[in-house]
């Protein structure tokens, strides 16, 4: 059983593809003091996404890395990876970042990329997790913070929050609920990395 990172205030950088709503949540507690971590990057693969500019007006750096004009994910992934280490990074935090995560990053930031999920894994890996649940009719859901690996949504799980599901629940309304917990689990997960509580063993997470 090995020990995720010792505590410290972490250094976090959050990679998003989209609006950024838990980048937000991990900010605002980052600000009240609920979460030991400093918000050093905002790190997108679209150039509109409306993360960066959230970003930009909290005085966060925001940078926009285009894939496309690299010729393959190792070189794409390598000039994130310059970033992330510019910065001193300890986590990297997906926060809705549409793009699977290779072995140069991993490599880069072993046991330190997190992700979260909105499903309870290993149940609707992958993309419209909600709209896999209503339509399988499962009785609950969820979300699941994990490690990342080169796998999609195969990591470790760290933790997970449980949402019921109605009977009349459609897939947006299933996922704005879903996100609440979301909003809370993801800086809850990161607090325990910076209180050093968090070990892995094998496949199994620890909190101690």
């Amino acid at each position: 059983m090995r020990q995720v990172i010792t505590p410290k205030r972490l250094r976090l950088a959050v990679l998003a593809s989209g609006r950024g709503s838990n980048f937000l949540a991990i900010h605002a507690a980052s600000e009240k003091g609920q979460l030991d971590a400093d918000l050093c990057l905002l790190l997108s693969d679209q150039a509109a996404a409306p993360a960066l500019d959230r970003a930009r007006q909290l005085g966060i750096k925001a940078v926009h890395i285009d894939p496309r004009t690299y010729t393959n994910r190792d070189d794409y992934e390598t000039e994130v990876v310059r970033h992330l280490q510019a910065e001193n990074i300890d986590m990297v935090v997906l926060a809705g970042y549409m793009r699977l995560v290779g072995r140069v990053m991993l490599g880069a930031f072993p046991d330190r990329v997190l992700n979260i999920h909105p499903a309870l894994l290993p149940s609707f890996a992958g993309l419209h997790a909600q709209r896999q649940a209503v339509d399988y009719g499962v009785k609950y859901s969820g979300c699941t913070v994990h490690f990342v690996d080169q796998g999609m949504d195969t990591g470790p799980i760290i933790k997970q929050a449980v949402v019921p599901v109605e009977d009349d629940d459609s897939e947006d309304s299933l996922a704005q609920r879903i996100l609440v917990q979301e909003h809370q689990l993801y800086w809850q997960v990161l607090q325990l990395l910076a209180e050093g509580r968090v070990y892995i063993e094998g496949r199994k997470v620890h909190i101690i």
